[in-house]
């Protein structure tokens, strides 16, 4: 081959930019679709934490009594909020209501009057208890929540706990992070409020009432 020839071939180039491009874009589509991936994660953690707190605040703003019919309000507004995310197809959302079981010596403790469960996500149960625990005995008596971190409600109040599980379910994929459950957890002391127990005023069907043998989402 002649000699000029492949002096020009040497200093040719004009797809130098392209073959760049070839090498660094695996690359660069990685980076980028990892850093959605990681901004949707945020963005769901921080509606989780959200949801467990709007659905603890609620339940313990209703006053004088609270009904079934509060209870199918509350968890709308939290189907509502996390709505973005598909919440309701990949949550369990527990709601328990914590007080003073009343008894004294070694049977004192905590005890969970009532117990409301939202979502259709059938692999979670509550970590720390179900309705009726804690009524005759001390089973509860360091009330609920991880170790060094419990709740309790003193003698004259309640304590409505929430417990969000969420499944993530990735944006891009889940070879980014694997597989990723998302909990959070929130309590908040009854505001004036001296009736605790949970009242069917409206007459709601039981087969419509949001109790923890219920899997399902509001439509």
């Amino acid at each position: 081959m002649n000699i000029s020839i492949l002096k020009r071939l040497r200093d040719d180039t004009s797809g130098l930019a392209l073959v760049e491009f070839a090498f660094t874009a695996p690359f660069l589509l990685t980076v980028g679709l990892g850093g959605m991936e990681t901004a949707n994660l945020a963005v769901s953690h921080m509606q989780i934490s959200q949801i467990g707190m709007l659905v603890a605040d609620n339940a313990s703003r209703v006053r004088t009594s609270i009904d079934e019919a509060d209870i199918r309000e509350i968890f709308t507004g939290a189907s509502l909020t996390g709505k973005s995310i598909e919440f309701s197809e990949n949550t369990r959302v527990i709601l328990s209501n914590l007080e003073h079981n009343g008894l004294s010596g070694s049977d004192e403790g905590q005890w969970i009057r009532w117990q409301r469960c939202y979502g259709a996500n059938t692999k979670y149960a509550s970590s720390y208890g179900v309705e009726g625990d804690g009524r005759t005995n001390a089973s509860l008596a360091t009330g609920m929540g991880p170790t060094g971190k419990k709740i309790t409600a003193t003698t004259i109040t309640a304590v409505n706990f929430v417990e969000v599980v969420f499944d993530y379910k990735p944006l891009i994929s889940d070879r980014f992070f694997g597989d990723i459950v998302i909990r959070y957890e929130s309590a908040f002391v009854v505001r004036e409020r001296d009736d605790h127990a949970m009242n069917n005023s409206s007459n709601i069907s039981s087969g419509d009432l949001w109790t923890c043998n219920r899997y399902g989402v509001i439509t």
